[in-house]
C-alpha cells in the first residue's frame, strides 16, 4: 500500500496493482469515474450476492451472482482481454456494454 493506506500500489507501467504482495490487473483508468462508480457499486452488490447464495448453499443463485461479478470485473478491464491491447472504441465498448447489462440486471454478456 501507498502512504494512502486506501490505495494499493502499481506497477510502473500501471497496469497491476500489488496487494498483499500479489500482483493485480489494475482497473482501466480511462473508464470515466462515473461509470467506474457504478460498475463497482454493481461489483460489491453481486459480490454481497455471492455470500448470500453460498450461505444458502443456493447453486443457482452463486452461479448468477458469480456472472455478474465477471460482467463487472471485465468492464472495468480487470478481466477478459487486457485494457492496454485495445483500442479506445474497444475500450469503451466494453465498459458500456458491461453497465448495461448489469443496469439491465443480468449476468453475463
Amino acid at each position: 500500500m501507498t502512504a494512502d493506506a486506501r490505495q494499493p500500489s502499481h506497477t510502473p507501467d500501471g497496469r497491476y496493482v500489488i496487494v498483499n504482495g500479489r500482483r493485480w490487473r489494475a482497473t482501466d483508468p480511462d473508464v470515466p469515474e462515473d461509470v467506474s462508480a457504478r460498475l463497482r457499486s454493481h461489483l460489491m452488490a453481486a459480490r454481497r450476492a455471492v455470500g448470500v447464495a453460498l450461505r444458502a448453499q443456493d447453486a443457482e443463485a452463486e452461479r448468477a451472482a458469480r456472472a455478474r461479478v465477471h460482467t463487472a470485473k471485465v468492464a472495468l478491464g480487470e478481466r477478459g482481454t487486457p485494457w492496454w491491447e485495445q483500442s479506445e472504441t474497444e475500450r469503451r465498448a466494453r465498459w458500456s456494454r458491461g453497465l448495461a447489462t448489469l443496469d439491465a440486471g443480468a449476468g453475463a454478456d
